[in-house]
């Protein structure tokens, strides 16, 4: 019950247990185009170039950057979190000239501050995270794709935390490249990451793309500069997913039964009914908290659904609390990242465990553990408020 990752849908370890075949096979190559087909729809785009990057999210996010900069080019990444800090990180590897703005932890941007950011750095790239757990908040999206066509820029999204429970919609939202992983509101294990790139990302990136040797065709480009990782080269990941099926890496096979598995199950929910899941346990959550006398961290109206963050109350060590629910009753939590960390928890509700037994059996063991720890909390009373939140939504 921490930020990720959670437990697995018991489906998607079912499906994970299928035998391997070869990435060639016509099983294997049906299961890829399904699986392009089925996060168009989690997406919500009509991206051709939808697919997965074989490796945890931060694959995905490495392989968007690193083939849509190349060194020189400028990227803006407003910071609000820990996460940000890794989007700027990576385009400083990359070569890009990076310009951040920066917000407390526990607040975002406005659309106005991020478009005289825009003004003044021209950037090729605005790199966003959407829901970054370190601080529980997500930066509200509707209105930057607008903002990016306006002035010339990219826009990519670092969706990790956020994709299934919270909306997202990448067509509609003027979203050109996103990026995920399973292992939060997708209700899967890490090691997959969803990806999706606009026509006008797409370009991008096969204007960059260079066919390495031994597996190029005569007409096939060849580039003195090409993208700088071989392995997250989306230009030949595209080929790779695309009907010519040129050679790249050996699939993943495990991990894209997976990542399909994620998909069916999310959409036969339908994506408003998972976000109103997510919206519903996330928000039973934080009642119960505050009714343990545990005071909620970031600002609220901009929380993610998936994540609560509480302040831990003074005089309570708070790894310890940590230590003594996953001893006593085989529950986690987390805490945070910098100059957050041992200052507030972080409990999540997202995926498989975005349930209301869950949620009930964390605040019981969450009382228990803070009223031995001389914290005083109301017998029950977190408890009793997450069922009032569940009876007012029947």
């Amino acid at each position: 019950m921490g930020p990720g990752p959670i437990n697995a849908d018991p489906r998607v370890l079912r499906a994970m247990s299928a035998q391997l075949v070869g990435q060639y096979d016509p099983a294997m190559t049906h299961a890829m185009n399904e699986v392009m087909d089925l996060y168009r729809q989690v997406f919500i785009t009509e991206n051709r170039q939808t697919m997965l990057v074989d490796g945890t999210s931060r694959a995905g996010i490495e392989a968007a950057l690193v083939s849509l900069l190349e060194p020189g080019d400028r990227v803006l990444v407003p910071i609000f979190g820990r996460f940000g800090h890794l989007l700027a990180e990576i385009s400083r590897r990359v070569g890009a000239e990076v310009h951040t703005i920066e917000t407390e932890w526990g607040e975002v941007f406005t659309e106005d501050a991020i478009e005289a950011a825009l003004i003044e750095v021209q950037p090729k790239v605005l790199a966003v995270v959407h829901g970054d757990t370190s601080t529980t908040v997500a930066q509200p999206l509707e209105g930057l794709g607008e903002l990016c066509e306006r002035h010339g820029a990219l826009l990519y999204v670092d969706a990790t935390a956020t994709l299934g429970g919270n909306e997202f919609r990448v067509d509609e939202w003027g979203i050109d490249a996103a990026t995920a992983g399973l292992q939060k509101c997708l209700g899967g294990p890490s090691g997959s990451a969803p990806v999706t790139f606009s026509a006008r990302a797409a370009e991008v990136i096969r204007g960059r793309t260079s066919v390495e040797e031994g597996i190029r065709d005569a007409d096939d480009p060849v580039l003195d500069a090409p993208i700088r990782s071989n392995y997250l080269d989306m230009g030949q990941i595209f080929e790779y997913w695309s009907e010519r099926r040129l050679n790249h890496h050996t699939e993943a096979t495990t991990m894209l039964y997976g990542a399909r598995e994620c998909a069916r199950i999310l959409l036969e929910e339908g994506l408003d009914a998972s976000w109103r899941r997510h919206e519903l346990h996330g928000r039973a959550m934080l009642a119960g908290a505050q009714a343990l006398g545990l005071a909620p961290f970031g600002h609220l109206a901009y929380k993610m659904a998936n994540v609560v963050g509480v302040t831990i109350p003074e005089g309570v060590n708070g790894d310890a609390v940590r230590g003594a629910m996953l001893e006593d009753f085989g529950i986690e939590i987390g805490t945070s990242f910098g100059p957050l960390h041992g200052k507030i928890w972080r409990i999540g509700t997202m995926g498989h465990n975005a349930r209301a037994d869950a949620v009930l059996t964390t605040l019981a063991a969450l009382e228990a553990v803070l009223r031995r720890a001389g914290h005083r909390a109301p017998a029950g009373g977190g408890v009793d408020v997450a069922y009032e939140v569940y009876e007012a939504a029947l």
